[in-house]
């Protein structure tokens, strides 16, 4: 098997599966601000851990400005040889020259100049930042050809791996494309709000089966982050048959035993009317038997949420303390779907997490309006948590508050496996709350209605509303005998 050169990013060399074929030459392109120079260096200095011996040649910046950006990330390039090509070769005046065109002698100088320090230095890793520069000296496309043939002939036969960095600026012109041994391509987005998401393509990658399509990554201080995008197929567990109880008989029996492992629950509702409380008390019931299960928060603060739970008297801070239960506040305004599929992956394989609450879906879907497939991306990390025997929580916020006239931002019931309808309902001169399960793949179920109450030990199920007719309506219609439901409708504890 042919040696591979790790790129010093973890994910990077996840989507590449193993790292770069060594010995070849390599593209990364990219518009400025992408982090071009930054996994360049983080290239070479993974060489250099390697016992590798590296070469930095910069022909846009000055030695100075590379550290500076090697400092930034808390590097230090002691030991990487830099050829600064930009200070040895001249701008002379083109009344200078008698017989050639300027570019045609400083490109010749600046060619003389890199291959020589490449055969001094004699590395096994080579960084060029950036070939727009060869580029402009060139003049023309064919003499640009010619250069960059040039280079990879000097290199065949050095066991030596090459990554050449250009921008833009030939947009158009795939010449380096169509002689590199790989492409990979880097792209900044600005969304109208927010901060900028980056992604990258592995566009080309000759001999080597790599993890195709679109990886989100972020620059932050240590260098880059890659979030290799999520692949259900490729991450399964041996089937379990258990069912995840949430330590309410009644809520018990109305899903018909408890939430099957491998499955997606989706907790539907209007505001207020306890869907994170419910989900809540799956995630403790968890937590409780020795099971880990995390909750991420999209709608509020990890402290209120814990803060509201110990309200209601239930045992998060004991279990949080214990590791048996996470809560997990995401700013989804600063993190990208793919960073965010990465997190919840780590919280499963890293601390294998069993119980998942996602909380809200409509908070992830509407604070990332312009994320292109968000749905196709949440069906992808589903799969990946059916596939290791998750049991998943969706909460799900819907418009309005009473009436027909409820509706959900977006339709993903048709992805859950099961669905539990939270209801409000006027009775007695007060409002209630009914709950139902109106669907469930594995198995059978409790149809009827009963009366849902959060108060003092969390989450409370009463008898089924038999005699009331249009709960799920909004409008219910009174058709019994005239008793309480939860005690004393007058009770303002009910």
């Amino acid at each position: 098997m042919k040696p591979v050169a790790q790129s010093g990013i973890e994910g990077l060399d996840d989507v590449l599966q193993g790292g770069l074929p060594a010995g070849a030459m390599y593209l990364v392109k990219g518009n400025p601000g992408v982090g071009k120079t930054t996994l360049a260096l983080q290239f070479i200095l993974a060489g250099q851990a390697a016992g590798e011996t590296g070469l930095y040649i910069t022909l846009s910046e000055t030695r100075d400005e590379l550290r500076a950006v090697a400092a930034s990330h808390g590097w230090s390039l002691e030991g990487i040889a830099l050829l600064e090509l930009n200070a040895k070769v001249g701008s002379p005046l083109e009344g200078e020259y008698t017989m050639y065109h300027p570019s045609e002698v400083e490109l010749r100088e600046a060619m003389s100049t890199l291959l020589e320090g490449v055969d001094r230095f004699g590395p096994t890793r080579v960084v060029f930042d950036s070939l727009s520069e060869i580029r402009l000296l060139a003049g023309d496309a064919l003499r640009y050809r010619r250069q960059v043939l040039a280079l990879k002939r000097h290199f065949a036969g050095k066991n030596c791996t090459v990554l050449l960095l250009d921008d833009h600026s030939g947009e158009g012109d795939h010449h380096l494309e169509s002689l590199a041994h790989g492409v990979v391509s880097l792209e900044r987005h600005s969304p109208v709000y927010g901060g900028a998401r980056r992604r990258l393509e592995v566009v080309k990658l000759r001999g080597v089966q790599f993890r195709d399509g679109y990886h989100d990554y972020t620059i932050e201080r240590g260098g880059i982050r890659v979030y290799p995008r999520l692949v259900a197929a490729e991450h399964r567990s041996p089937v379990v048959t258990r069912c995840q109880a949430s330590g309410v008989a009644a809520l018990d029996e109305l899903t018909g035993g408890g939430l099957s492992c491998g499955t997606a629950t989706l907790v539907m509702g209007p505001a207020g009317s306890g869907k994170s409380v419910l989900s809540t008390t799956y995630a403790i019931a968890a937590a409780q038997a020795g099971r880990n299960a995390i909750i991420f928060t999209f709608d509020e603060a990890a402290a209120t949420a814990i803060t509201r739970a110990e309200a209601l008297g239930l045992p998060v801070k004991p279990l949080i303390d214990a590791g048996t239960l996470r809560i997990v506040q995401v700013d989804p305004v600063e993190m990208s779907p793919g960073q965010f599929a990465h997190s919840l992956r780590a919280a499963v394989e890293r601390d294998h997490a069993l119980v998942v609450v996602i909380d809200s879906l409509t908070g992830y879907l509407n604070s990332m309006p312009e994320e292109q497939f968000l749905v196709n991306q949440l069906h992808e990390l589903l799969a990946f948590l059916g596939n290791r025997m998750v049991v998943t929580l969706l909460v799900a916020t819907q418009h309005g508050l009473i009436g027909t006239a409820m509706n959900s931002p977006v339709d993903v019931s048709y992805l859950a496996d099961t669905v539990i309808l939270l209801r409000y309902f006027e009775a007695s001169g007060s409002v209630r709350n009914a709950i139902s399960v109106v669907k469930r793949r594995t198995g059978p179920h409790e149809r009827t209605l009963r009366e849902f109450r959060v108060g003092a030990g969390g989450v409370h199920i009463g008898a089924p509303l038999r005699e009331f007719h249009g709960v799920l309506s909004g409008t219910p219609t009174y058709v019994g005998a005239s008793r309480p439901l939860f005690g004393d409708a007058g009770d303002p504890s009910q």
